[in-house]
C-alpha cells in the first residue's frame, strides 16, 4: 500500500552547519508525493531522497537548487524570510527537473547557472514544461558563467566550480572557510545516476579532480538525511563513487558483472564506508547497467 502525501508536507529542514540549511524531502517508505503513476518527481527524486541547500549569513542567502516543486520552493523562501533574509540569489547545480522545478518562486532573484545549464534548459524546455509533473513556465537563468566564479554571502566565501560528473554542466559550491563542498548530483549515496554513459572515463578523471580540492565534508543533493544533518559525508564518498564507476566501465563488456545486483556489484564501495546501501538504488543500478551497455 502506497500513501500519497501532499506536496511539501514531509519536507524537513536540516542544519548541517550553522551557515547551511538543507531542505530535505522523501526517502519515506511507502510514501509518494505527486502521483501513484510513474513520474520524475516521485521516481527520480522523492523515492531516493532529495535536498536543496541554502548558504545563509545575516540577511543574505544563496539557494543551491530550487527543489522539486513550486510548493517546496515557496517553503524554502518562507523559511529564509522568517530567518530575516532579505537578499537571495540562486545557483543551479545542473539542468535536471528535480533541481530547477521551483525556479519560478525565485524569478525576482538572480539565478546563476553554468552556460551549459542554460543551453540544456533551452534544448529541453518543451519536454520539461510538458513532463509529469510539468515545470511550466520553466524560468531560465538570469546570469551564466563558464570559469570559476567566487561570491560572498554575508561573510561566507563561496566558490562556484564546474565539474563534468553525472551531467556535463555540473556546478559545485565550495565553502572553503567552512570545509564544506555542496556537490549537487556529482555524488550520490548509494551510487551515482548515470546520465552520460559515454563519458564515464571523463567522470572518473573529474572525481580525482574534486578529490584534489581537499574538502573534508561533502553534501550531496541525494543522500541519507541523517548523514547530511550530522554535517555531511567524508571524502570517502568520492572514493566509493569511483570504485562503482570503474566497475560500470568494466560491465560494458562483462555480462557476468552486469548481471549482479547492487549489493553485490558495489560490495567494495559499500565496504569502504564511503557510501551506504539504500534498497531503492537497486533500480538506479539496474538502469545504469542497461544504459552503459546500450540495452
Amino acid at each position: 500500500m502506497t500513501d500519497l502525501a501532499p506536496l511539501g508536507s514531509t519536507l524537513r529542514i536540516l542544519r548541517p552547519h550553522a551557515n547551511v540549511l538543507a531542505f530535505y524531502d522523501g526517502r519515506i517508505d511507502g510514501v509518494r508525493a505527486y502521483s501513484a503513476e510513474p513520474n520524475w518527481l516521485d521516481d527520480g527524486a522523492y523515492a531516493l531522497g532529495v535536498a536543496s541547500f541554502a548558504v545563509v549569513d545575516g540577511h543574505e542567502a544563496l539557494v543551491y537548487d530550487t527543489h522539486i516543486s513550486l510548493t517546496h520552493a515557496r517553503l524554502i523562501r518562507q523559511a529564509l524570510e522568517e530567518m530575516g533574509v532579505t537578499s537571495m540569489r540562486v545557483v543551479l547545480s545542473h539542468w535536471h527537473d528535480d533541481h530547477v522545478a521551483g525556479n519560478e518562486v525565485f524569478a525576482d532573484c538572480e539565478i546563476l547557472a553554468h552556460v551549459l545549464t542554460e543551453r540544456a534548459l533551452i534544448a529541453h524546455r518543451e519536454e520539461m514544461e510538458n513532463a509529469a509533473p510539468p515545470i511550466r513556465p520553466l524560468i531560465m537563468p538570469t546570469r551564466t558563467f563558464e570559469g570559476p566564479l567566487d561570491l560572498t554571502i554575508g561573510g561566507v566565501r563561496v566558490e562556484l566550480r564546474h565539474a563534468e560528473i553525472h551531467s556535463n554542466d555540473g556546478v559545485l559550491l565550495g565553502l572553503p572557510d567552512l570545509g564544506l563542498l555542496l556537490v549537487g548530483d556529482t555524488l550520490e549515496d548509494t551510487v551515482t545516476y548515470v546520465a552520460e554513459p559515454d563519458r564515464l572515463e571523463v567522470h572518473l578523471a573529474e572525481l580525482d579532480r574534486i578529490a584534489s580540492w581537499g574538502y573534508p565534508r561533502l553534501l550531496p543533493n541525494h543522500g541519507d538525511p541523517d548523514v547530511i544533518a550530522a554535517g555531511g559525508y567524508g571524502p570517502e564518498l568520492i572514493a566509493a563513487t569511483k570504485l562503482y564507476v570503474e566497475k560500470l566501465v568494466r560491465a560494458r563488456t562483462d555480462p557476468a558483472l552486469a548481471g549482479q545486483d547492487l549489493k553485490t556489484f558495489a560490495a567494495d564501495a559499500l565496504a569502504s564506508g564511503g557510501a551506504y546501501y539504500f534498497a531503492p538504488y537497486e533500480e538506479v543500478h539496474a538502469r545504469n547497467i542497461q544504459t552503459v551497455r546500450g540495452e
